[in-house]
């Protein structure tokens, strides 16, 4: 099969160009378009990488703590018959844990330290169904959390703050009051804390408190389990599972995912990468517009060229596709080498990075103040390949009118003066 010459040449324009030393310019301005595209398509790359990279670790750490999804009765009450609706649960095939929990805010008392809190009242048997954070605690803090024991495992946060550590007595003060002929008095408990835990997630380690679920129920004075926390084989199909449970279980309950608890930070989140997406971009744009004066440039020096192929018979279209040629392999050899250099350094940062901390003897993660010592990444497909065809794109366009001008050539005016 026959090459197209207008391909022959528009490649030989791209790679030569040595004879002269405007044509060594011309190359050079050439390769300097390629490294602007290929260094923009890879750091676009990288950023996002490092940006899905602390998303995944902070939502793997905040899971570590909360469940996928929580069943809950309104108003805080108790769940009017919660082993149906916990068996109506299990009967979801993407169910693959579920348990039964008391939630409640209280204040926590130290001495003249006093913190809020959210106390969570579990059944240590069944909460490692649900939670990391459990199978952690399983043979340490979980066996001292028995029933009428009152006893509480802190958040490390919480416990630092408050000044106590396991044997420590903290005093639990619930919300509700209790009615006295002297007036409505706070009900006050006197608790022990048998553990504490770090999960790595400020909001937890800083306030939450975990008891038996029998010890919650006496103090905030329920009659049983105010919610069931679940968890699913797959995490991301939380909100079609919370939709099909409010469909298929019975009686008034409220259905929460765990994209819902926390959707503030996952859509400040989003939002941050949609921006970073949109600078970096523009990054590339520059580049890939680059090609403009570049192609300008080959075509001022190609025109006694391009006069000789219109003399042999070439068409303005042909003209026109010869540069478009050049254009696009620019484009394209720009956008692919970035993408290599990309996906390679974040593939691997979690090797360059420590190196580069060795070389420079810094640290770019503190751990006391970001909690990972290692920088995380984590390309994704649907992030790659938006960046891919976006530069594509840009730098086809950038070579649409360079290769007009070039097709719009006088051949007798270009040979005038040859």
């Amino acid at each position: 099969m026959q090459i197209p010459y207008e391909l022959i040449l528009g490649w030989r324009y791209t790679r030569a160009g040595r004879t002269t030393r405007r044509n060594g310019f011309i190359s050079f301005i050439s390769g300097v378009s390629m490294l602007g595209i290929g260094l923009g398509v890879a750091a676009l790359i990288i950023v996002l990488s490092v940006m899905n990279g602390f998303q995944k670790e902070v939502r793997d750490r905040m899971l570590g703590v909360i469940s996928h999804i929580e069943v809950f009765a309104p108003n805080g009450g108790a769940l009017p018959d919660p082993q149906k609706t916990l068996a109506e649960i299990k009967a979801n095939p993407q169910v693959v844990g579920a348990a039964t929990f008391i939630g409640a805010q209280a204040l926590l008392a130290r001495g003249e330290d006093m913190k809020g809190t959210m106390v969570r009242g579990i059944d240590p048997a069944l909460e490692g169904q649900v939670t990391d954070l459990a199978v952690q605690l399983k043979n340490t803090a979980f066996p001292k959390l028995v029933s009428g024991g009152f006893g509480v495992i802190l958040g490390g946060e919480l416990a630092r703050s408050l000044g106590v550590r396991e044997g420590d007595t903290v005093t639990l003060i619930a919300p509700s009051g209790q009615i006295t002929p002297a007036g409505v008095l706070p009900r006050l408990k006197q608790m022990t804390v048998v553990g504490t835990f770090d999960s790595g997630h400020f909001e937890y380690d800083s306030a939450l408190v975990m008891m038996h679920q029998d010890d919650a129920a006496k103090i905030f004075r329920l009659e049983g389990p105010t919610g069931i926390r679940i968890k699913l084989k797959d995490l991301h199909q939380a909100r079609e599972v919370a939709l099909e449970l409010s469909k298929s279980l019975s009686g008034d309950l409220l259905i929460r995912d765990w994209t819902r608890q926390n959707k503030n930070w996952f859509t400040a989140v989003e939002l941050e990468k949609r921006m970073m997406f949109i600078i970096l971009t523009l990054i590339v744009a520059v580049a890939a517009f680059n090609l403009v004066s570049t192609l300008v440039m080959t075509v001022t020096d190609k025109r006694a060229d391009i006069a000789i192929l219109r003399t042999l018979g070439a068409s303005p279209k042909s003209i026109m596709g010869i540069f478009m040629v050049q254009g696009a392999m620019v484009g394209v050899i720009g956008t692919f080498s970035g993408l290599l250099l990309g996906l390679g350094i974040a593939v691997n940062i979690d090797v360059i990075v420590p190196a580069l901390e060795h070389l420079l003897n810094a640290s770019f993660l503190p751990k006391d103040i970001y909690l990972i010592s290692r920088m995380p990444s984590d390309p994704q497909y649907a992030d790659i390949m938006p960046i891919v065809v976006i530069s594509l794109v840009l730098a086809f366009l950038a070579t649409i009118y360079p290769s007009w001008r070039a097709s719009r050539v006088n051949p007798a005016e270009a040979l005038r003066y040859e």
